[in-house]
């Protein structure tokens, strides 16, 4: 379907699901969300997107690290030069890497890294209904479609991104791609629903992780599987770190578990087979300035003279991937 303002609206998944979903309530939380994608502050990204709404592409690849989407040599001089000052709109880009229409945008994140090292661990996301929580511009979504998923639900209250996820969508149209500006606060009116459930880099910035994991736990299927990537710290006792301010110079950080102490929050939440599948501390190769984010990163936010300790005196982060299940 296509819409005046937003460009291509995915078939509403709603009408699919409505009896197995608490649908009123989901339409309720929507509409009372939907007026975040015309704000005053959010101007800038959905004039951005109107701007190209002409342009389109059958070329698109999910395979591989990049997302690649549409040739340099389909558009016009006067549509590249729209094009570009679209994707300008967006920076700085903190998940990537994707390719438009020729254009490489190397955002903060190697995202492409994350997905890599989960991608053996999952079961194949053919014919499953999955969430991505926290899925900010979409990049894993467009990585998810390539294995056909029947449905996947992204979770994310920023405008920004929608418009963001939105820009690629208009030109791929995948059916199976859905955009909520809602939060991880809202998965538990899903029960029982998603196959599996992808919480990577939510977990930390929120006051009640453990509340947080029952709801998820709530939203899961019965064999279903959810894999959280979890921002941490190093340490052998099954105890968290509260940032008296900020972490790492970041605010809305809240609890930073080491590997025991997140999976005893899973194995109290009721998840099983509880498996810590990476542990390693962040590089500043995996988030680092770039053209795209010409922003402090990871090498700004860690004390200058010993790298094993944050701006502020903390423990450096590490990132904790694990895997777990719902029986």
């Amino acid at each position: 379907m296509l819409d005046k303002q937003m460009g291509y609206v995915a078939p509403d998944y709603l009408e699919q699901y409505n009896d197995d979903i608490e649908s009123e309530t989901i339409l309720t939380r929507r509409q009372e969300q939907q007026a975040k994608r015309f704000e005053a502050r959010t101007k800038p990204y959905y004039q951005a997107v109107q701007a190209v709404q002409d342009i389109q592409s059958n070329e698109f690849d999910f395979s591989g690290s990049v997302v690649k989407v549409g040739q340099a040599d389909e558009l016009s001089p006067e549509q590249q030069q729209r094009f570009n000052q679209t994707l300008k709109a967006f920076c700085p880009w903190k998940k990537g890497p994707f390719e438009l229409f020729g254009t490489l945008i190397d955002a903060e994140w190697r995202s492409d890294w994350k997905w890599e090292r989960i991608l053996p661990h999952i079961q194949p996301l053919k014919e499953r209904k999955v969430a991505d929580i926290g899925c900010h511009n979409g990049y894993f979504m467009f990585r998810m479609a390539h294995q056909k998923p029947v449905c996947v639900i992204g979770f994310e209250p920023y405008a920004k991104h929608l418009w963001n996820f939105q820009l690629v969508q208009n030109i791929v149209r995948q059916e199976m791609l859905h955009f909520e500006l809602l939060g991880v606060e809202h998965i538990d009116l899903y029960p029982d629903f998603f196959d599996t459930i992808f919480c990577l880099g939510i977990l930390y910035h929120h006051t009640d992780p453990v509340g947080l994991l029952r709801k998820l736990h709530k939203s899961l299927k019965k064999t279903g599987e959810i894999i959280i990537d979890c921002q941490g710290i190093p340490g052998d006792l099954p105890v968290a770190l509260t940032p008296q301010k900020r972490y790492a110079q970041a605010r809305g950080i809240w609890f930073l578990p080491t590997q025991s102490c997140l999976e005893n929050w899973m194995n109290r939440a009721g998840f099983t087979d509880v498996n810590c599948f990476f542990a390693e501390p962040l590089s500043t190769e995996e988030q680092r300035r770039t053209t795209w984010a010409d922003i402090d990163s990871l090498s700004e936010f860690l004390d200058p003279t010993n790298s094993s300790l944050t701006i502020e005196g903390y423990p450096a982060p590490w990132r904790y991937y694990v895997i777990a299940h719902k029986d």
